[in-house]
């Protein structure tokens, strides 16, 4: 199946394959854009660069019509952004893990309740142990995780079903006047 955006053949400087058959398959066997259509895409993006117009990028690359370039260019933006945007996610990932391990050590710890400046003890003269500082620490380690979640994208997006009617009412109008 075509889009209509696709070279319309092989040009001297190559073209993206034309028929299903040809096109390139990940190992999961879905379609992917082959290293040939990467080099189009920039080689599109590097001509709209220049000051080519998208139909001039659709002439010289042997693209159908003006939206194929318009593609073709998207792509190779999108894929210059992929790089500094993962090396965002790692550093943010880092950053995530190092608050995760501080919160860990929190939690690992025994924290005794203070009073006025002195730390409170029962009637056998030990000291008592603080939980809200743990509950804190685990409510921290719930955010964090949560924030690793959305960062990488593994919360699957919540489905929302609706039953019923839908029931307009229109008000200060006479329904008499709308017959």
């Amino acid at each position: 199946m075509t889009t209509g955006n696709e070279p319309t053949g092989a040009t001297p400087r190559g073209g993206p394959p034309q028929t299903d058959a040809e096109r390139f398959r990940d190992g999961r066997h879905r379609y992917a854009r082959s290293p040939e259509t990467v080099a189009l895409d920039a080689r599109a993006a590097d001509l709209r660069a220049q000051g080519a117009t998208y139909q001039q990028i659709a002439d010289e690359l042997g693209y159908r019509s003006r939206s194929g370039a318009i593609d073709a260019v998207r792509r190779a933006v999108r894929d210059a952004c992929a790089g500094p945007a993962q090396a965002l996610i790692d550093l943010e990932v880092t950053r995530l893990e190092m608050i995760t391990d501080e919160v860990l050590e929190i939690l690992q710890r025994d924290h005794v309740v203070v009073s006025h400046g002195k730390v409170v003890k029962d009637e056998e003269g030990k000291p008592l142990l603080d939980d809200g500082v743990k509950l804190q620490a685990v409510d921290r380690y719930l955010r964090s995780r949560e924030s690793f979640r959305k960062l990488l994208g593994l919360d699957k997006p919540a489905k929302v079903e609706h039953s019923g009617g839908v029931r307009y009412e229109v008000i200060g109008v006479d329904p008499a006047d709308l017959t």
